[in-house]
């Protein structure tokens, strides 16, 4: 297990951990959040060694192999492929020494030969493909460079490598940020079969919910460890709060008291005893310094004046690139799409699709290559890109850049405007140089919204944002007021925020009968008619309903083949959810200070680790079982 006690860690002057204790177990999935800033990516560089810590003891078993995803990637002359294999280094070690052996030497020939099956060396390109796959490359770019590959592919290369590793411990920094819906889905079914430990830090919180078993949270200073998923350590957390509350206001009472006392008897003699009990007793009491919740981002959007109500149609559009020279490029063909006054839009599709070229002819960034797209009088856009943050000047502050946007506006109006987004006088203030991505991203948002547009067009928006941020800009699109289209990779944002979505596949683009389930299983049929295509060939939505009516015809079948996978399914919960109690039990005794300490538990403690590595297994057996056969009838059910 991984044993931490009384760490302490620092970035320059700042504490990012204050004598701070946790325990890690085999085989745990744990979420790690906390504020931007709060110290998580520097908790990891401490795990992997890059860093030392300022106090305290960190305990990792020796024999635990450790995968991580490289931040830079290095060798991007390498093929794809063969730079996935690379992360195996324990195989590439082995093919290293057998490559200098020669026919001479049959014994080490042998010896390595035998090795070389151990490691799984012959199906080694087939697992690197399927790495490659299921995070969205074709099977024609296997065998391309990386250096071909724009930073965020690259990123997805270095994700692949780091699966590709033989490991005990799987570290895990923000690894969503460079994927599609598509991706991220099948990244999390990789992982429900991982088998060895999992530390995962990601502001999705879907994601986190899909793949942790427990939160362990950046509080003041603190670890603090919650048992279940991300909306399981809300509910928690919102219960400590008011607990702590409860409790510091009953100490506070009782402190009044006891000065009470003390000044009113203090003076008489007949009671100075007892006052000075009251002193020693108020003395000793401990104070409890009361759980403030973390100050939360509040972000307004301004209302528009006023909305056209056909905002924008494209009629028999061709989307695409026109370069100064060269021939045009075109992305998406025979687009008819509408947008109407009050829509809510989310936009669907892998990467690579055509999504930002839809969003940019709606900005009026690209023109049609042919066909039309009518723009409303009187329509406003406040469009996000992807790039930009690029876009803000480093030098300049929050408030210089609305000075410069706006510069006959008085200056109070520009900080309210900034204060309306989460910048303080002093934030203001500072040169966005100093800005993390997230305040950028912010920043960014406010200098869009500040004239009031009636159309948001923002592409991915939440790509920077920690948690309470993404929390607040999904209020703000909530109320907003005026029409929205949203390209997103957050599940939990385009839930909150949108009631109808647009699909982009195939060179197409059209309206999406269907929520985000219903695209979930789509993405899922897509993917299982050609496993190893980055985009499976696929129908518009006359097929889609053709093997509707098709599937319907097979509903007895299926229906047959569904009931003993579900009866199955039943027995294991049965038993999954026994096991998971008692090992709750023992995670908890464990956990207290003076198990591996006191005598009272001396002759019990091997008993109880044995069994509690017994009910691991089995409950991570009994996963992976119930996760096979939920696979089979999601399937199923998606087939129908």
């Amino acid at each position: 297990m991984i044993r931490v006690q009384g760490l302490t860690l620092r970035r320059g002057v700042k504490v990012l951990l204050d004598e701070a204790d946790f325990v890690i177990h085999p085989g745990e999935r744990i979420g790690i959040v906390g504020k931007n800033g709060a110290g998580k990516s520097s908790l990891f560089a401490l795990l992997r060694g890059e860093i030392d810590a300022d106090g305290g003891r960190l305990d990792i078993p020796a024999s635990w192999r450790m995968a991580s995803v490289e931040q830079i990637v290095h060798q991007t002359d390498r093929p794809a492929r063969e730079f996935v294999i690379d992360g195996d280094r324990p195989l590439r070690a082995l093919q290293a020494r057998r490559a200098a052996l020669t026919a001479d030497q049959g014994h080490e020939i042998a010896e390595l030969e035998t090795a070389l099956v151990e490691a799984a060396a012959w199906s080694a390109p087939a697992r690197a493909e399927q790495l490659l796959a299921g995070l969205g490359f074709s099977s024609a770019e296997w065998g391309q460079p990386v250096a071909t590959f724009s930073g965020g592919w690259q990123m997805r290369i270095a994700l692949a490598r780091a699966l590709m590793a033989p490991s005990d411990l799987l570290l895990l920094d923000e690894p969503t940020n460079h994927l599609d819906l598509d991706a991220m889905l099948w990244l999390e079914r990789w992982l429900a079969s991982y088998p060895g430990t999992i530390l995962v830090i990601s502001h999705d919180t879907e994601f986190l919910e899909s793949v942790a078993r427990s939160i362990l949270h950046f509080d003041q200073c603190k670890l603090v460890r919650y048992k279940g998923g991300y909306q399981s350590f809300l509910e928690q957390r919102a219960e400590r709060l008011r607990q702590n509350r409860l409790a510091h206001q009953r100490q506070a009472r009782e402190a009044a008291h006891l000065q009470s006392f003390i000044d009113r008897f203090k003076a008489k003699a007949t009671k100075a005893r007892q006052a000075q009990s009251r002193v020693k007793a108020l003395a000793r009491m401990q104070v409890l310094a009361p759980l403030v919740a973390e100050a939360g981002i509040h972000i307004h959007l301004p209302e528009p004046a006023h909305t056209p109500d056909v905002l924008i149609t494209l009629q028999d559009a061709t989307l695409g690139y026109r370069p100064p020279s060269g021939e045009a490029r075109a992305v998406l063909h025979g687009v008819n799409l509408t947008l109407r006054a009050g829509s809510r839009i989310g936009i669907l599709g892998v990467n690579g699709a055509g999504k930002s070229t839809l969003v940019k002819t709606l900005a009026d960034e690209l023109q049609p290559l042919s066909g039309s797209c009518h723009r409303a009088r009187g329509l406003e856009c406040g469009y996000f890109a992807q790039q930009q943050l690029d876009m803000l000047d480093p030098a300049l502050n929050a408030l210089q850049h609305f000075t410069r946007l706006a510069p006959d506006t008085r200056e109070q109006e520009l900080r309210n405007m900034l204060g309306r987004f989460g910048f303080n006088a002093d934030m203001a203030a500072q040169p966005v140089a100093l800005f993390s991505g997230g305040e950028k991203a912010r920043l960014a948002l406010a200098l869009i919204v500040w004239r009031k547009p009636n159309l948001l067009l923002l592409d991915e928006p939440s790509n920077h944002l920690d948690v309470d941020t993404r929390e607040a800009l999904a209020r703000a699109l909530a109320e907003f007021g005026g029409s929205m289209v949203l390209v997103s990779h957050d599940r939990h944002l385009l839930r909150t925020t949108v009631d109808q979505f647009w699909i982009v596949a195939d060179g197409r683009a059209m309206p999406f009968d269907g929520d985000l389930e219903d695209y979930r299983d789509w993405l899922l049929q897509r993917r299982g008619s050609d496993p190893k295509s980055e985009r499976p060939d696929t129908a518009g939505e006359n097929d889609r309903k053709t093997r509707r009516r098709e599937q319907a015809l097979a509903r007895q079948d299926l229906a047959r083949r569904r009931k003993p996978l579900e009866t199955r399914l039943n027995q294991i919960e049965s038993t999954l959810a026994q096991r998971k109690a008692r090992l709750d039990e023992l995670t908890a005794l464990m956990a207290q200070p003076g198990f591996y300490t006191d005598e009272a538990w001396k002759a019990q403690r091997p008993l109880l680790i044995a069994e509690q590595g017994e009910l691991s297994k089995a409950v991570q057996d009994d996963e992976e079982a119930w996760l096979e056969l939920q696979l089979e009838i999601d399937a199923l059910q998606a087939d129908r």
